[in-house]
């Protein structure tokens, strides 16, 4: 049987919630879009950044620090604009890349600043 890490399980768990309603959101704005669900997700971001552990700090930044950047190149119409069916998938996928920038900036942000902290310590 094996053995799942509970280390960081609020962490996973806001990661997860926080992907799934960028997602969400990013399907859905044209219709419903709404700032408390872009607040939320601003939450979930400084709570994942809060929950990163010290030996993963390099590897989260160099990944969300390469998400923001794409994330923020696709929003502004690099993207993509098709149209299959009546569906506009460039405004979808810039939608849900905006989503995402919401969660994952200010964990990006959280991260950065506790390393920042824990260099100055030294």
């Amino acid at each position: 049987m094996p053995i799942k890490a509970r280390e960081n399980l609020i962490g996973a768990w806001a990661f997860l919630i926080g992907v799934i309603l960028a997602v969400l959101l990013g399907i859905f704005a044209g219709q419903y879009s709404n700032p408390l669900i872009s607040g939320i997700l601003a939450v979930l971001g400084l709570i994942v950044g809060y929950f990163v552990y010290q030996k993963d700090v390099q590897t989260f930044l160099f990944a969300a620090v390469s998400l923001v950047i794409v994330s923020y190149a696709g929003m502004q119409g690099i993207v993509l604009d098709a149209a299959i069916r009546g569906i506009a998938i460039g405004r979808i996928v810039s939608s849900v890349l905006s989503a995402l920038l919401a969660m994952f900036v200010p964990a990006t942000i959280v991260v950065a600043l506790k390393t920042v902290f824990s260099l100055a310590q030294k």
